[in-house]
């Protein structure tokens, strides 16, 4: 089953790429490897604010990761040149976590992103990770993910 079918098994919709609110470009690429930017968790367009510990649980978080996760397929997809079947490995995510200081769950919350890339891209979307908990996120987002891939 290709990357297209899982997508659209799993009824997901790539989005149109979003553009960089400050300045920086969404995706970087040297040799085979694309660097992607920081991509904030959005809710009907819009940033998913919120605060975990706060005003958030961590299974709306983790929701809000898996969005992230869809949002950075798609700027992937065009880094591949609208390729996703060019995509290597999933190398690495990092996460930050719009978190209080007692909170300690960002590993389950980035969960919800690391979950569908393996979903998606099977043994290839396996990746190491970092999860961080930070004191604010820009725009008050819940969560922001970066990925770095593979590509050929």
């Amino acid at each position: 089953m290709s990357f297209y079918d899982k997508l659209k098994a799993l009824n997901i919709e790539l989005p149109v790429v979003a553009t960089p609110a400050a300045a920086y470009v969404m995706y970087v690429q040297s040799g085979n490897t694309v660097f992607l930017s920081g991509h904030i968790a959005k809710k009907d367009g819009k940033p998913w604010v919120g605060q975990l510990g706060k005003n958030m649980t961590t299974d709306e978080a983790k929701l809000a990761a898996r969005g992230v996760a869809i949002d950075l397929i798609a700027t992937l997809q065009a880094a591949c040149g609208g390729d996703l079947n060019r995509v290597q490995r999933i190398v690495k995510v990092m996460s930050l976590v719009n978190s209080t200081g007692d909170y300690t769950e960002q590993h389950l919350v980035t969960n919800g992103a690391s979950e569908l890339l393996g979903e998606i891209f099977g043994a290839q979307g396996v990746h190491a990770r970092s999860a961080f908990g930070v004191a604010q996120i820009p725009l008050g987002a819940c969560v922001e993910i970066e990925l770095i891939a593979e590509i050929k």
